[in-house]
């Protein structure tokens, strides 16, 4: 399998999840983007198309402390400073959408991280 049809089927689960997970006001949705050198998180509600919070490798913060974007301990980072800019909107539950990406590695460090700051999932 070469990395187009990789690519491809990863696009297809990530749209079948899409699907079945929206979020709303009251549980908004908690997005992960990965790649190989960084990543994103974000919380949407979908019903008015509005981010209410957003954490990355790529934010000064969390420049600063990590080495690098890619490990498990940048993901946990981001987790963390997810939870903070919830917290600080006052967004506590959240439905947990990982992107068509097995919930595994860096995307669980980031999902338990976000946990341990407060949010619910």
């Amino acid at each position: 399998m070469n990395t187009i049809e990789k690519a491809k089927k990863l696009e297809r689960r990530k749209q079948r999840v899409r699907l079945r997970i929206t979020g709303t006001s009251a549980r908004p949705r908690l997005s992960v983007f990965r790649s190989k050198i960084h990543i994103y998180a974000q919380i949407i509600d979908d019903l008015k198309g509005h981010t209410l919070a957003a954490a990355s490798t790529v934010d000064p913060e969390i420049r600063k402390s990590v080495k690098s974007g890619g490990t498990m301990a940048a993901a946990q980072a981001v987790g963390k400073l997810l939870a903070e800019r919830a917290k600080a909107k006052s967004v506590l539950a959240v439905v947990f959408d990982r992107g068509g990406r097995l919930y595994h590695g860096r995307l669980k460090a980031l999902a338990e991280a976000s946990r341990a700051g407060g949010l619910q999932f």
